[in-house]
Protein backbone atom coordinates (compact mmCIF):
# COMPACT_ATOMS: atom_id res chain seq x y z
CA UNK A 1 0.00 0.00 0.00
CA UNK A 2 1.63 3.42 -1.07
CA UNK A 3 0.77 6.31 1.13
CA UNK A 4 0.91 9.71 -0.07
CA UNK A 5 2.99 11.93 1.55
CA UNK A 6 2.39 15.98 1.44
CA UNK A 7 5.95 17.68 2.78
CA UNK A 8 5.84 21.19 4.08
CA UNK A 9 9.56 23.04 4.67
CA UNK A 10 8.71 26.12 6.67
CA UNK A 11 10.93 28.72 7.45
CA UNK A 12 11.40 30.97 10.37
CA UNK A 13 11.73 34.92 9.67
CA UNK A 14 11.38 37.46 11.23
CA UNK A 15 9.69 39.38 9.15
CA UNK A 16 6.10 37.53 7.73
CA UNK A 17 5.16 40.13 5.54
CA UNK A 18 8.60 40.94 4.06
CA UNK A 19 8.86 37.08 3.55
CA UNK A 20 5.95 36.68 2.06
CA UNK A 21 6.41 39.54 -0.58
CA UNK A 22 9.67 38.27 -1.41
CA UNK A 23 8.46 34.70 -1.93
CA UNK A 24 5.52 35.91 -4.03
CA UNK A 25 8.09 37.69 -6.67
CA UNK A 26 10.81 35.00 -6.14
CA UNK A 27 8.28 32.39 -7.03
CA UNK A 28 5.86 34.45 -9.02
CA UNK A 29 2.79 33.65 -7.57
CA UNK A 30 0.23 34.24 -4.61
CA UNK A 31 0.21 32.29 -1.53
CA UNK A 32 -2.12 29.97 -0.70
CA UNK A 33 -2.52 30.82 2.64
CA UNK A 34 -1.82 34.29 4.30
CA UNK A 35 -3.17 34.76 7.68
CA UNK A 36 -1.71 35.97 11.23
CA UNK A 37 1.51 33.37 12.04
CA UNK A 38 1.58 31.48 8.59
CA UNK A 39 2.22 32.01 4.80
CA UNK A 40 1.95 28.79 2.15
CA UNK A 41 2.92 28.67 -1.27
CA UNK A 42 2.16 25.47 -2.98
CA UNK A 43 5.41 24.45 -4.68
CA UNK A 44 3.50 21.13 -6.19
CA UNK A 45 0.79 18.62 -5.25
CA UNK A 46 2.94 17.09 -2.93
CA UNK A 47 5.43 20.00 -1.37
CA UNK A 48 4.56 23.64 0.23
CA UNK A 49 7.16 26.01 1.45
CA UNK A 50 5.80 27.93 4.89
CA UNK A 51 6.54 31.42 6.48
CA UNK A 52 6.39 31.13 10.40
CA UNK A 53 7.34 34.20 12.53
CA UNK A 54 10.27 33.39 14.80
CA UNK A 55 7.89 34.44 17.15
CA UNK A 56 5.04 31.87 16.35
CA UNK A 57 7.37 28.52 16.92
CA UNK A 58 8.88 30.01 20.27
CA UNK A 59 4.78 30.80 20.99
CA UNK A 60 4.09 26.54 19.95
CA UNK A 61 7.42 25.46 21.41
CA UNK A 62 8.23 27.59 24.47
CA UNK A 63 11.42 27.72 25.55
CA UNK A 64 12.42 24.16 24.71
CA UNK A 65 13.87 25.49 22.03
CA UNK A 66 16.08 28.63 21.22
CA UNK A 67 14.96 31.60 19.76
CA UNK A 68 15.67 31.71 15.83
CA UNK A 69 16.68 35.16 16.49
CA UNK A 70 19.25 33.84 19.02
CA UNK A 71 20.47 31.19 15.79
CA UNK A 72 21.58 33.65 13.34
CA UNK A 73 25.12 32.99 13.54
CA UNK A 74 25.40 31.58 9.76
CA UNK A 75 22.30 30.06 7.23
CA UNK A 76 19.70 27.87 9.19
CA UNK A 77 17.99 26.55 6.02
CA UNK A 78 18.84 25.95 2.46
CA UNK A 79 15.60 26.29 -0.02
CA UNK A 80 16.71 24.01 -3.02
CA UNK A 81 14.44 24.30 -6.12
CA UNK A 82 14.66 22.78 -9.49
CA UNK A 83 12.51 24.97 -11.85
CA UNK A 84 12.70 25.64 -15.79
CA UNK A 85 14.02 28.77 -15.76
CA UNK A 86 16.91 29.31 -12.93
CA UNK A 87 17.92 32.16 -14.16
CA UNK A 88 14.49 33.79 -14.09
CA UNK A 89 14.17 33.46 -10.64
CA UNK A 90 17.39 33.93 -9.48
CA UNK A 91 17.07 37.42 -11.22
CA UNK A 92 13.62 37.92 -9.31
CA UNK A 93 15.33 36.88 -5.75
CA UNK A 94 18.09 39.37 -6.20
CA UNK A 95 15.68 42.17 -7.98
CA UNK A 96 13.65 41.58 -4.40
CA UNK A 97 16.61 41.79 -2.49
CA UNK A 98 18.10 38.73 -2.19
CA UNK A 99 22.13 38.76 -1.37
CA UNK A 100 23.98 36.57 -4.24
CA UNK A 101 26.55 34.47 -2.89
CA UNK A 102 27.27 31.90 -6.21
CA UNK A 103 26.16 33.38 -9.70
CA UNK A 104 24.23 30.64 -11.71
CA UNK A 105 27.17 27.83 -12.51
CA UNK A 106 27.11 24.30 -14.17
CA UNK A 107 27.87 22.16 -10.87
CA UNK A 108 29.09 19.12 -10.39
CA UNK A 109 26.38 16.64 -10.22
CA UNK A 110 24.87 18.16 -13.49
CA UNK A 111 22.63 20.92 -12.24
CA UNK A 112 23.21 25.00 -13.20
CA UNK A 113 22.85 26.85 -9.73
CA UNK A 114 22.70 30.45 -8.34
CA UNK A 115 22.83 30.85 -4.93
CA UNK A 116 21.65 33.74 -2.60
CA UNK A 117 20.77 34.50 0.78
CA UNK A 118 16.67 35.25 1.42
CA UNK A 119 16.07 38.43 3.97
CA UNK A 120 16.28 36.46 7.05
CA UNK A 121 19.75 34.24 5.42
CA UNK A 122 18.56 31.40 4.20
CA UNK A 123 20.14 29.99 1.37
CA UNK A 124 18.00 29.84 -1.34
CA UNK A 125 19.32 27.82 -4.31
CA UNK A 126 17.27 28.08 -7.86
CA UNK A 127 18.30 25.24 -10.07
CA UNK A 128 17.92 23.72 -13.63
CA UNK A 129 18.46 20.11 -14.56
CA UNK A 130 20.83 20.28 -17.43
Amino acid sequence: MTQMMKAHFILYVSDQQRSTAFYAAVLDKQPTLNVPGMTEFKLSDSSVLGLMPESGIVRLLGNTIVHPSLARAGPRAELYLVVDSAADFHARAIKSGAREVSPMALRDWGHSVAYSLDPDGHVLALASAD
